[in-house]
């Protein structure tokens, strides 16, 4: 096996391009267990580490994050802006593996129990990817498309993610078989964007891929009025979760069944709406 080192972007890209075959490697947190376990065992890996490039996070109008940034530094210098990926970014592993693994990395591996990806959905993140071609932008909604697939060329490589900050509150839950250091059994993400009066919703590890929960979106788009916000009705709470439910195409497997998955993400559903309307109410009664 070749282990590939280059020290600038440029370099990467044109190694890249020079070997498709090699597999990107960052964090190391999803490659390593895979050739440890000898699940795979490709001709190449492309370290990513020395690029600097991939390491920085910046800000305007969007946040442009590098996909070498790691889930300690969006936890720590990106909470406040991203409150639902810093959400995501917490239920991720040890704090090792915060310290290594990046949303970058994340979204290479496509898998979808990935803790990230139902945020980047809601949020409507941009991802920005490159090879010696140039530079292409996929909307999330575009990017998943199969079991541990993605929509990246041979040749390309992550190097960003977009996001505008957060213009409303968020949430992000999960359900796993233990509290800590667990793949998600099913994972759920909501978005509010008062400005646009709308929301955005999605599901993790209960579908194919990562996935929008359109018809839930669509129901809440209504059923909210963003103007004079009030308290939530019951039952429009469990109308939500129960459309969020029916987004999902679940299996049964070792962490849980097909059943428990959609039961879960109602329940989920349901009380992430509630935590995310009472912040916004909070919101407008401080303003008013």
């Amino acid at each position: 096996m070749d282990f590939l080192r280059p020290t600038t972007l440029a370099e990467a890209l044109a190694v890249k391009a020079e070997r498709p075959d090699a597999v990107p490697i960052a964090g190391g947190t999803d490659v390593m267990v895979e050739l440890n376990f000898d699940h795979r065992r490709p001709a190449a890996l492309l370290d990513l580490t020395r690029i600097d490039e991939l390491r920085t996070w910046s800000d305007g109008d969007e946040l442009r994050i590098g996909s070498g940034v790691p889930y300690v530094r969006i936890i720590e210098e990106l909470g406040a802006q991203l409150p639902g990926l810093a959400m995501a970014s917490r239920t991720v592993g040890s704090p090792q593996i915060r310290n290594r693994g990046t949303v970058g990395g994340n979204l290479g591996a496509a898998s979808p129990a990935g803790d990230t990806h139902p945020v980047l959905l809601a949020s409507d993140a941009v991802i920005e990817v490159a090879s010696v071609r140039g530079t292409r932008m996929i909307e999330a909604d575009d990017f998943y498309v199969g079991v541990k697939r993605n929509s990246l060329e041979p040749d390309e490589l992550i190097t960003a993610i977009h996001l505008a900050p957060a213009a409303g509150p968020q949430q992000f839950s999960k359900v796993g078989t233990r509290n800590a250091m667990v793949i998600a059994v099913c994972s759920f993400a909501l978005s509010l964007h008062p400005g646009e009066k709308r929301v955005g919703a999605a599901v993790g590890s209960a579908a194919p891929t990562p996935r929008r929960a359109r018809d839930a979106e669509e129901f809440l788009n209504h059923a909210l009025d963003f103007d004079n916000p009030r308290p939530l009705l019951d039952s429009v709470k469990r109308e939500f979760g129960e459309l969020v439910s029916q987004a999902a195409s679940p299996i049964d497997d070792v962490r849980g069944s097909a059943a428990y998955r959609k039961h879960a993400l109602a329940v989920m559903a349901r009380r992430t709406l509630g935590w995310t309307w009472q912040e916004f109410l909070t919101e407008e009664q401080a303003c008013a």
